[in-house]
């Protein structure tokens, strides 16, 4: 029936595996219709309760197969990555990056989610890509549940998660590199992702939202232990019509205790599809126990509906900067466009400047979603 996967079903779980060894089961756009038929087939099922996709012979899968790209010089997806940067005086560098979120509902308003992730893009030119970099081996990256509380709060539960998790940071760019894809926020809306984490976020208005979140070490220290390391914070923010604004509050404690204070806040045109953009700016102001304060801001344009795609371009500093400390700053703008309703390519270019010389760096992400 299949030509690219294979689909059997032992009472009660369907097995779908993707069928092509000689190429690494490399990702075609015939696996990704029969895939799509074969989920649709066993959620159609009432025998079937559980899914499990595989790869056939030494590998999962190896990404897109680069026929379909011919144009593309290298790819990166949110799905299966494989980027390429260039460094000053280097030359080119690759890795590749694998990653896939499942999720699941047991009462329909619930959600239980595990994100799985593989990835040898341990090149230190290939940080701005934000790949994964833990090995050929599929490893659990982060496991969360997520249920309501009542009509207007909203609760997770979950390790190797963000504490911002349920956070509404006022940011509607969406940009690429790991840099400025915080909408200058990173620190504040504790966005380290290690260590067990929980939140909730409440429903004020329908405008004013709230939440709050915790990271801390539950594997070796503990919890709210005095040996262990804990961060805490909050968010407020308001959404209107075509303007937002957020402010986010984090304790980050450490060899140097931090206190985070971000504030966010966008805007967006009338109409989509002309030539006025919408605008995301942010600032992060950090106030150690006993080292000089930290500071760093961003701001993003994006064009949505600017000819098949969406336009977009940011600048801002490159992470925080010490008081008293050189300014470096990082650039970056990025084309993405879909080659149907499955795939979606997004060309980036950016500049990051640094004390040890200014990289720039080109990539291509290439998204597949089923």
């Amino acid at each position: 029936m299949y030509d690219t996967i294979t689909y059997e079903v032992d009472n009660p779980v369907a097995t779908i595996t993707l069928n092509r060894p000689e190429a690494m089961n490399a990702w075609t756009s015939s696996m990704d219709r029969e895939i799509r038929d074969a989920v649709a087939r066993a959620s159609a099922d009432p025998a079937v309760v559980g899914i499990i996709i595989t790869g056939a012979g030494r590998a999962f899968c190896a990404g897109a197969d680069m026929n379909l790209l011919s144009n593309i010089s290298s790819g990166d997806e949110s799905s299966n990555d494989a980027g390429s940067a260039v460094a000053e005086g280097e030359a080119v560098t690759a890795g590749y990056s694998f990653q896939i979120d499942l999720s699941t509902s047991f009462t329909g308003e619930d959600s239980f989610a595990v994100s799985l992730d593989a990835g040898n893009a341990d090149d230190g030119s290939l940080d701005e890509l934000d790949l994964n970099d833990g090995g050929d081996q599929l490893t659990v990256d982060g496991i969360s549940y997520t249920f309501p509380l009542g009509d207007k709060t909203t609760v997770f539960v979950g390790d190797s998660m963000d504490g911002s998790t349920l956070y509404s940071t006022a940011c509607v760019y969406g940009g690429v590199t790991n840099t400025l894809d915080d909408c200058g926020n990173g620190s504040s809306a504790m966005a380290g992702g290690a260590g067990t984490a929980a939140g909730a976020s409440f429903a004020i208005s329908d405008s004013f939202s709230a939440a709050l979140g915790y990271t801390g070490d539950g594997t070796t220290e503990g919890l709210l232990t005095q040996a262990g390391l804990d961060t805490y914070g909050g968010q407020l923010t308001y959404t209107g019509d075509s303007f937002g604004a957020s402010v986010t509050y984090a304790n980050v404690e450490s060899a140097d205790d931090t206190t985070y204070w971000g504030l966010n806040g966008y805007w967006t045109p009338a109409s989509t599809g002309t030539a006025v953009p919408s605008i995301s700016v942010g600032y992060e102001l950090g106030d150690p126990t006993t080292a000089v304060d930290t500071e760093q801001w961003f701001v993003g344009l994006q064009w949505d509906e600017m000819g098949a795609g969406t336009l977009g371009a940011a600048i801002g500093t490159n992470g925080a900067i010490s008081e008293g400390a050189a300014d470096y700053y990082m650039y970056e703008a990025f084309y993405s466009y879909p080659i149907n309703d499955a795939m979606t390519v997004t060309p980036l270019i950016y500049i990051s400047e640094k004390a040890a010389g200014d990289e720039t760096g080109i990539m291509v992400k290439t998204s597949f979603s089923f």
